[in-house]
């Protein structure tokens, strides 16, 4: 899943692809061109048999054969070469690299280019281009790396393009044809292959679309671009909010049906609304009884005038008035009077705080020793000090002896303003020591954007409250009913958002060790699930293998004084330090500190909770520790019933979601355990099925493609 080369956890190798050059020559042993030798009758070649049998596998002296034939064969393919890369030129100047289109329209102009050739030939060469595209997919699995030796499976187009050797063998003219069609065919091939990597694609396990129903796409596009720019334009009008110049506030709750139901109705009516949450402003509770007269919600203002709740808005609906109340709020701009969006910081717990005395103490220590690059055990440490320095500096700026200089360096240490390059307690002596916010890796960690917090740090249960109750009305603003697609461009610019980005910086001095089960699985599931949404809001939703290995791997808050990574999260801390998959080197080492906070056991059902931001994860909820159990087998249900695992009894057939094969080990021993074990948070009735289909027959298993998109 992560880089090997850091913490997290491995450094998947990348499979390396054979690739031949199109520019090489075939020689007569060549099984793509059949019946090569034997093709050459005795009384053309005479000599210049011998010859070509003396320096066959030497392409470089192939080419020198002076027959008129093979001049002209060697010819043709040079042109057919030199039409090749001037259209592969062409298309990689023109097309935009993110858009699959521009790599299929480039195909097409290739196929067009070759569409004088014979038909059949042409035919053959179209089939094989695509089955070589359709093997060059490679599966990526979930955190971004890729599956070795994928490569020792994937046969190339080096079969004969036709079986009937005997037909081929008769003369020479046929045996150039032949060794045309495959030099065009590695044309193609190649161009097809450089075109796809330039565009992304094929690290998304996207299949190249099937070129009939793209040329059918072309040909209507063709016939009807015009009509359908503006059916394009009309849709977009209607789902596009209307622009108003007044506001629209919304009062809700947490856990409210009548607050779902109004957002749906201000949605369908096209209008662009702020939301105050009550549970996340209670300050606006006494507002709302103070305006309303009641803080009963949901509530809607139009500019100043109290629309109400839903029933008083179903009854303007009915009446036929609403359309003058929103025409007001269209073209009038909000009243003194009326109710303003919440501010930043308010009645947020994360704004405020006491300062911590130590931090003022490790603040001017920090400006009063020597921080400097120094070589400890033959290694080269960048920012560190001595720990000699940090003892005389503490001896005199508060008046203390040298021993209790040391403890009082502990104490520092302990509240992680510092911590030994390495693994090792604060001592008086020529130890390296390095001050939080020096460390090159927590330095570039996305929760520390002003240096180490000087505040107090709060508990951990306070702090994971908090970020439920945000992840709650996040999810009930942002996101579908059923939480499988989130709204990314309102969440990044709400308050609620700035809310978590203030909360995920009280963690980077937290304790974590004395954390239960319980509050251990809902906070970092929580965490995880709100890190990936930060994560795409501030790098973009991964496109290819190596960007999702970035975003899982790179990507990271200080917590506890350590780094965490989303793989480090989930491989490291949720699954119980195991193996991501095709790796062979655990996230935490034996001296990681983490590795106290990891659980101590693999939690399975952790798969179906965490969400990455794709289309065939899981739904986004919110956990808490009093029913994390439940919640998590509520998860598991929804999942697997809804896709996840399915049985066609008709064919015993089994399509299972890639999840269960890339994380097999988690679930059981073999295929049948994972596939029991699963059957459990079916259906009581489909999971029978399911479990007699296993033991009573023979079945086949089909896991199904993964779609990395954006659940946007």
């Amino acid at each position: 899943m992560i880089p090997s080369g850091s913490p997290e956890g491995g450094d998947p190798s990348l499979p390396q692809k054979e690739t031949k050059d199109v520019a090489q020559s075939t020689d007569a042993n060549d099984p793509a061109v059949p019946g090569l030798k034997e093709a050459m009758p005795d009384i053309q070649m005479g000599e210049q048999k011998k010859k070509y049998e003396q320096e066959k596998g030497n392409p470089s002296e192939e080419r020198k054969l002076d027959t008129a034939p093979a001049k002209e064969l060697e010819e043709e393919k040079v042109d057919v070469q030199r039409k090749e890369q001037s259209e592969s030129l062409t298309a990689m100047k023109s097309m935009d690299i993110k858009e699959e289109s521009e790599e299929i329209k480039s195909k097409r102009r290739s196929d067009d280019m070759e569409g004088m050739s014979d038909d059949a030939d042409s035919g053959v060469t179209k089939k094989n281009l695509e089955e070589v595209s359709h093997e060059e997919e490679e599966e990526p699995v979930f955190d971004g790396t890729e599956v070795p030796g994928m490569e020792s499976n994937r046969s190339f187009s080096s079969q004969p393009l036709n079986n009937d050797s005997e037909g081929q063998g008769s003369a020479w003219p046929e045996k150039a044809v032949a060794l045309k069609n495959f030099v065009r065919q590695k044309s193609l091939v190649a161009v097809s292959t450089v075109l796809r990597r330039l565009s992304g694609k094929s690290d998304d396990g996207q299949d190249v679309p099937d070129e009939a129903q793209e040329v059918s796409k072309n040909s209507a596009d063709d016939g009807g671009g015009e009509n359908k720019s503006e059916q394009e334009d009309s849709v977009e009008d209607l789902t596009q909010p209307i622009s108003m110049r007044g506001r629209i506030i919304l009062y809700t709750r947490l856990g409210c049906q009548e607050c779902k139901e109004a957002r749906r109705y201000l949605h369908r009516k096209r209008l662009r609304y702020i939301e105050i949450n009550i549970d996340i402003y209670p300050t606006r509770k006494l507002e709302l009884e103070k305006i309303a007269g009641s803080s009963t919600v949901p509530k809607v203002f139009f500019n100043e005038v109290l629309i109400g709740g839903l029933d008083e808005m179903k009854i303007l609906e009915e009446s036929g008035k609403v359309g003058d109340k929103i025409e007001y709020v269209v073209s009038e701009t909000p009243a003194y009077e009326a109710p303003l969006p919440p501010l930043s910081g308010e009645d947020d717990p994360s704004s405020t705080g006491t300062i911590d005395e130590l931090a003022l103490i490790a603040r001017k220590m920090k400006g009063s020793i020597t921080i400097k690059d120094r070589f400890y055990k033959m290694r080269r440490f960048t920012n560190c000090f001595l720990g000699s320095e940090a003892v005389d500096f503490l001896s005199e700026d508060q008046y203390l002896e040298r021993e209790e200089a040391v403890e009082f360096g502990r104490k520092l240490a302990n509240e992680l303003f510092f911590q030994h390059v390495e693994d090792n307690i604060f001592e008086d002596g020529n130890h390296l020591y390095r001050f939080l916010d020096d460390d090159p890796f927590i330095s570039r960690c996305q929760n520390i954007p002003r240096g180490i917090s000087e505040v107090k740090p709060k508990p951990i249960t306070e702090i994971s409250s908090r970020l439920r109750l945000l992840l709650s009305a996040i999810l009930e603003a942002y996101a579908s009913e059923d939480g499988k697609h989130v709204d990314y461009r309102s969440i990044h610019g709400s308050e609620e958002f700035a809310r978590y980005l203030r909360i995920v910086e009280e963690l980077q001095r937290v304790k974590l060790f004395d954390m239960s089960r319980e509050e251990k699985l809902s906070f970092f599931i929580n965490l995880y699930n709100m890190m990936a949404i930060h994560a795409i809001l501030i790098w973009g939703h991964p496109s290819g293998a190596l960007e999702r290995r970035k975003l899982f791997g790179d990507f990271k808050y200080v917590i506890g004084g350590s780094t965490y990574s989303l793989s480090a999260i989930y491989n490291g801390i949720l699954r119980g330090n195991q193996r991501p998959p095709y790796n062979l080197i655990k996230p935490f080492g034996a001296k990681d500190r983490r590795l106290k906070v990891a659980l101590p056991h693999t939690e399975p059902l952790v798969h179906f909770a965490l969400v990455s931001g794709t289309r065939s994860g899981p739904a986004l909820r919110c956990y808490s520790p009093g029913n994390i159990d439940r919640e998590l087998t509520d998860a598991a249900c929804n999942f697997l019933r809804t896709g996840g695992l399915h049985a066609d009894l008709t064919t015993n057939v089994v399509y299972v979601s890639k999840i269960l094969s890339w994380y097999s080990v988690d679930f059981g021993k073999n295929e049948v355990e994972v596939l029991r074990h699963a059957a459990n948070y079916l259906d009581p009735a489909d999971s029978q099925a399911f479990l007699e289909l296993l033991s009573n027959s023979q079945f086949k298993v089909i896991y199904q493609p993964y779609d990395w998109g954006l659940n946007n």
